[in-house]
């Protein structure tokens, strides 16, 4: 198997599109066009997961966490990056890691932490825009539901959980082939044509946009087809940062700590003064999310959980709101489970297996 078969099986999923801007989602070290024989999932890459990879008879690490933020002038070994490039491409070892881009899906890494929790009626905290353009072509109206169709079946026309959504008018065309050209009505060099037209609109995700102008032209008639694309700045209520959403039944603060403590399999949970209030509104984002504060107030959570919380942020809840830091490993640990169900599901006897090693570098003396 192609390792880009198993870059395209996840970023189907999560295309890197939906990654920040500072991120660096991606192949990293690797031929894309090479042969797998065996993938292991982690969240981060280190020495010692390169190494077990070597040893399990893996050539390619799916993480998380890319191993490659910044740019690389020398590759030395002076430093752990630089040793795992090293060893890396010295045992043909393919890099890949899904990070922001997995976070940003409402199936991805905030839903799982969500689904640890049981958590219902999740929506996305903070939801993005300019992910949405909106596509508009013409075509003679016999042919047009073809077209519809054949841009439904790119991914056009999805709004939220409804799908092939369109509008349509029709109206009247005017073209006149010139010479040297091949005209699907009339003859090269004729005369004006009118054509009963209609013209389609429809919403696209960007990362579809190529994949639809693709099957735009493969089944059209017009030699030459007229299309548009509108950048929107429609926000996209299914992708975006963190998740709100509501327990079942509403806990106490010290139950639902405890309950938090257990689910994530944490050693230690740093809190702001609790508020004699119940948890029932739960917002949450993996990694560091402490830019979600506002979002998650805004949202009527009565608990924001996050990692990586900094000692004068903790005063930024004002007691309208309880922040519960879990750790960044903890809150992310479970993300291997992500890839493996994307993986399998994809490629259900193919050789996919999880990471031995804990890889967080923070310890707890307890």
């Amino acid at each position: 198997m192609l390792i880009r078969h198993i870059i395209q099986a996840i970023e189907a999923i999560a295309p890197p599109s939906y990654q920040e801007s500072y991120d660096n989602t991606g192949i990293q070290v690797g031929d894309p066009d090479g042969e797998t024989t065996g993938i292991l999932i982690s969240l981060d890459v280190t020495e010692a997961v390169l190494d077990e990879a070597i040893r399990r008879g893996c050539n390619m690490i799916v993480s998380h966490h890319p191993l490659i933020f910044y740019g690389i002038k020398k590759i030395t070994g002076k430093n752990y990056v630089e040793r795992i490039i090293q060893k890396a491409i010295k045992h043909d070892i393919t890099l890949y890691s899904a990070h922001t881009n997995l976070d940003n899906i409402h199936t991805g890494v905030n839903a799982k932490i969500a689904e640890k929790l049981g958590l219902i009626n999740t929506t996305i905290l903070d939801p993005k825009a300019n992910t949405l353009s909106k596509l508009s072509t013409y075509a003679p109206i016999h042919i047009a539901d073809k077209i519809r169709n054949a841009l439904f079946a790119a991914g056009a026309g999805q709004v939220g959980n409804y799908h092939e959504a369109s509008f349509n008018t029709t109206g009247t065309g005017t073209f006149r082939p010139a010479e040297g050209t091949n005209p699907a009505i009339g003859k090269a060099g004729g005369e004006r044509e009118t054509v009963p037209e209609a013209k389609i609109e429809v919403l696209v995700e960007k990362h579809l946009e190529r994949t639809v102008l693709q099957a735009l032209f493969a089944n059209h008639i017009y030699e030459e087809v007229a299309y548009e694309f509108i950048p929107l700045s429609n926000i996209h209520k299914h992708i975006g940062a963190g998740i709100v959403g509501k327990l079942p039944r509403p806990m106490s603060e010290s139950d639902f700590l405890m309950f938090l403590k257990r689910q994530m399999k944490t050693d230690c949970i740093r809190h702001t003064a609790l508020r004699g209030n119940v948890i029932e509104r739960v917002a949450l984002c993996g990694g560091a999310g402490s830019f979600l504060l506002p979002h998650a107030i805004r949202a009527g959570a009565d608990i924001f959980i996050t990692g990586d919380y900094k000692y004068h942020q903790f005063f930024d809840a004002e007691g309208k709101i309880v922040i519960a830091d879990i750790g960044h490993y903890e809150s992310e640990q479970f993300t291997s489970e992500i890839f493996e169900a994307i993986l399998k599901k994809k490629f259900p006897t193919f050789a996919i297996l999880l990471s031995d090693i804990n890889t967080n570098p923070v310890k707890y003396f307890v």
